[in-house]
């Protein structure tokens, strides 16, 4: 399983968990919402720099977006 997938699925998860749509949270990064969309596709590598932004969006610590879940298998 690739980290992007893991990324991809975490994020969506915690991002619908907080009832935020992918514009909202494109608002609460910084971040495009197109972007944001292909981040969940996986059609995205993205930086460290930007993992941080969505992580301090979506209120939980980096490394959560990238340790697998049963939702990333």
């Amino acid at each position: 399983m690739s980290l992007i997938h893991i990324f991809a699925v975490n994020v969506k998860s915690y991002r619908n968990e907080k009832g935020l749509s992918q514009e909202d949270l494109a608002d609460l990064s910084g971040l495009h919402r197109t972007y944001i969309s292909a981040i969940e596709r996986e059609r995205r590598n993205i930086s460290i720099e930007n993992i941080e932004k969505i992580a301090c969006a979506l209120n939980v610590p980096p490394h959560y977006l990238l340790l697998p879940t049963d939702n990333s298998k």
